[in-house]
């Protein structure tokens, strides 16, 4: 059964492994990483964890029996009890629920381990699909999201009200 981890050190070859192995599916609903993210795969990993330890960020990776990487699960700018939610997962697992469960269980993750009440995530008018996440997983839509917020594409805000 999958299991979802905090990122550490150890998962940089399989986080990797998955951006790669993806990276095509991604591209087709939300803007491309470009080369350079994987040119500079290494550097940007340690970046993040460095922001992780900083306590800015929440990174997690949903991990498989094998080892490889599902799907990563992130919380971004912490403050005040709120956080931003970006996920993605692999086209092998997509439109199964792996999805929403897992930011369901990241949702109680963060209000009992980062003591957050907030969450916020955008979509792009065209993901459908990640709109359907959002929805099954509890967010409602809140307002428009603008090209700066999802890389050049318009779409919505969604947010969710977090449980003690």
């Amino acid at each position: 059964m999958p299991e979802l981890k905090r990122l550490h050190a150890g998962h940089a070859q399989a986080v990797l492994a998955f951006e790669l192995a993806n990276r095509a599916y991604f591209a087709a609903s939300i803007p491309d990483r470009g080369d350079d993210f994987f040119d500079q795969f290494t550097d940007r990993f340690n970046a993040a964890l460095a922001e992780q330890e900083d306590g800015v960020c929440a990174f997690y990776v949903l991990v498989a029996e094998d080892g490889s990487v599902l799907g990563r699960f992130n919380l971004y700018d912490l403050e005040d009890g709120t956080a931003r939610l970006g996920y993605r997962v692999a086209e092998r697992v997509a439109g199964r629920g792996v999805a929403t469960e897992t930011v369901r269980e990241l949702c109680r993750t963060a209000a009992a381990v980062h003591g957050l009440r907030t969450l916020r995530a955008a979509t792009s008018h065209g993901n459908a699909a990640s709109q359907k996440v959002l929805a099954k997983a509890g967010f409602d839509p809140v307002g428009p999201a603008t090209p700066a917020d999802l890389g050049g594409e318009s779409g919505t805000w969604h947010q969710r009200d977090l449980q003690p």
